[in-house]
């Protein structure tokens, strides 16, 4: 049997630490040991892992996980080595993490819907890799993983279902992008709301997947379209990605303003803030007969009141979108191929590329709005 694997990983050990984070640190970094890979599993370098606010959510507390547990989700590296089973990737192959693995064999998955895997949600939700139990252990005792991923790492031991293998000569900072913001913010366009051209559309919430979904949505030929949020600097970066009307979500008016600009209410409109606020203003925004979809993740307790006879008798819809609705084997490539063709510059997203010890004051940035995303770069 090969020999356990010494790595360096951002661990949480609890959550709701005290802001800001730089003082307080609640990720270390700490050296853990790491098996090796298993049958269905495959050993990554990682070489470059996104922060994203479900990291965030999981550190302040909003979206309580099993802890501790190794953080990070979004990410692009190198096979080092892959366990008994897996004959389609090998050593040097580059690759992107999905955070969630689909086991291709229940019913979702046989339908054609491995977003919603049961067994991978119940392997995401317990901390642990599709196929069961944890690979992470620190001086402690065990650590659990993030969505199968646990990519705030030098190196991560996952399931050969939660990867995607891309062309080796994308550049790792924007490769890690289609693993989480990408797959899920244009996903929610094209694959949950089916945007088609013409169409006007709104997006409530400029985050990484939101200003995705802004992209899009213009690759889709939606017209006008309307991006929403608090910060200014979000918003001249989002008229910045092309034809964008933007309206700023702290004026009184902001839901007239955006059913003013689309003719009395976008034909879809997408919130990606998180909020119920945000979900109860993007409902408004929306025309009659119109699409509401919301890839927000609210803390667990939170609810939406929605008006019955409105949703009746204007026929509205209210879906939600997880992962962007995604086949990621189909999806992440021609995202990419879009990318390269010029017509989803996914590399604008970047905000900033910091080191594995700056993580904690780079999760204060992402909390006060400060970055789209930044990159932790190995």
């Amino acid at each position: 049997m090969s020999p356990p694997i010494q790595t360096r990983a951002a661990v949480l050990r609890a959550m709701g630490a005290a802001r800001p984070y730089a003082d307080s640190r609640p990720l270390a970094i700490e050296t853990v040991t790491l098996d090796p890979p298993g049958a269905g599993e495959v050993l990554v370098a990682v070489r470059a892992a996104g922060l994203c606010h479900s990291d965030l959510s999981v550190i302040n507390g909003d979206r309580p996980r099993p802890m501790p547990m190794a953080l990070g989700h979004e990410a692009a590296g190198v096979v080092e080595a892959v366990g008994p089973g897996v004959d389609d990737l090998r050593p040097g192959d580059h690759v992107v993490m999905v955070f969630m693995p689909s086991c291709g064999h229940c019913q979702p998955c046989a339908g054609g819907r491995p977003a919603l895997c049961e067994p991978g949600a119940a392997a995401n939700g317990k901390g642990e890799l599709l196929g069961g139990g944890v690979r992470l252990h620190g001086p402690e005792g065990d650590l659990h993983h993030h969505l199968g991923c646990s990519a705030f790492a030098d190196r991560a031991v996952v399931s050969r279902r939660s990867l995607v293998k891309v062309p080796a000569d994308l550049p790792f900072e924007h490769a890690a992008l289609f693993g989480c913001a990408v797959l899920t913010g244009v996903g929610a366009v094209v694959n949950t709301a089916q945007v088609k051209a013409g169409q006007s559309v709104a997006v409530v919430g400029l985050g990484g997947v939101g200003l995705a979904s802004v992209l899009g949505a213009l690759a889709s030929g939606a017209s006008p379209v309307v991006a929403v949020d608090l910060s200014e600097d979000k918003l001249a970066l989002a008229r910045s990605l092309g034809p964008v009307l933007t309206v700023n979500a702290a004026d009184a008016d902001a839901v007239e303003q955006v059913r003013a600009l689309t003719g009395g209410g976008a034909d879809v409109v997408l919130e990606m803030a998180g909020s119920v606020r945000a979900l109860e203003a993007a409902w408004k925004m929306t025309r009659r007969g119109g699409t509401t979809v919301t890839a927000g993740l609210p803390p667990p307790e939170a609810a939406l009141a929605v008006n019955v006879v409105n949703l009746v008798a204007e026929e509205r819809t209210l879906k939600g979108s997880y992962i962007g609705t995604a086949i990621p084997s189909r999806d992440i490539p021609r995202y990419i191929a879009l990318f390269r063709e010029g017509r989803l510059p996914v590399d604008r997203l970047l905000t900033g590329v910091v080191a594995l010890e700056d993580i904690n004051a780079a999760f204060d940035d992402l909390h006060a709005g400060k970055a789209v995303r930044t990159v932790v770069r190995f």
